[in-house]
């Protein structure tokens, strides 16, 4: 198993992390990427020891849109902070989470779209993949991801909850697709169905700890070791077994971050 996008580096987890990393081992999980807020020291230095803690673990460096607001008056500055980050944690393999988010509009979307532009151009220039945060912004996420040719460098739409429609076009432009508890809730039928379309070799499957529990542990923290409810659930709709939606996902995980 892996988990592709976790916060396990966040304060939610200061008090108890070894008891959350020994059950994301006993969970079998091969790889986790740890996402980190580039705008954020004390994250910065916890990732650090959260790597000292399980070689597992890889990262992914970015700004988060809702964070774009703080580099209104120089985006490329955003870009800049990430560089920085990445150049002190040889352990990065992505840039992200990285995108627009419409739903909260914390950043003014202008200001948004370019800090998510700047930060792209910085990822191809390091070659590496981008982890996308995407919500209801899904023509602007795109038509900013062709104008600045990010197919170059792929990467994941991270907890997806689009249509078969938005998950095609990611898939279109080479991207994968990575699910979330959310494709465990009763309610979640049009992402049980994108579950059952995305190709095994562009899936990947996350916890986005500590939100977004799976059920059973619906309402509670999240952590790494719940990936596995996810796997068995896509498992179930696609009529296989977890261990092969697990084998895929690592497969995929490999690939695309080198880890």
């Amino acid at each position: 198993m892996i988990d592709s996008h976790c916060h396990i580096a966040g304060p939610e987890f200061a008090d108890d992390l070894p008891a959350v990393l020994e059950r994301a081992r006993q969970a079998r999980l091969a790889h986790v990427l740890v996402i980190l807020a580039a705008d954020d020291e004390p994250e910065i230095e916890q990732g650090t020891k959260v790597a000292g803690q399980w070689d597992a673990v890889r990262f992914s460096v970015g700004v988060h849109p809702h964070a774009a607001g703080k580099f209104a008056s120089n985006p490329a500055e955003a870009a800049r902070r990430v560089d920085d980050v990445m150049n002190a944690q040889p352990l990065t393999r992505g840039l992200g989470e990285i995108g627009l988010d419409y739903h909260y509009d914390f950043a003014p979307r202008d200001v948004q779209q370019q800090v998510f532009r700047e930060q792209i151009r910085l990822a191809k220039r390091r070659r590496l993949p981008i982890v996308i945060h995407t919500r209801e912004a899904e023509d602007d996420t795109f038509r900013i991801l062709d104008e600045e040719t990010a197919s170059d460098t792929g990467g994941v739409f991270h907890c997806f909850t689009g249509d078969r429609a938005m998950a095609q076009r990611a898939l279109d432009i080479g991207f994968h697709i990575s699910l979330a508890g959310i494709v465990t809730f009763p309610r979640a039928t049009e992402l049980q169905e994108v579950a059952r379309m995305v190709p095994l070799d562009r899936l990947l499957i996350e916890t986005d700890s500590p939100f977004l529990a799976p059920a059973p542990f619906r309402g509670k923290r999240n952590e790494p070791a719940h990936v596995v409810r996810v796997a068995e659930m896509i498992a179930a709709l696609r009529g296989t077994s977890p261990d092969e939606i697990g084998r895929a996902a690592l497969a995929n995980f490999e690939r695309l971050f080198k880890p």
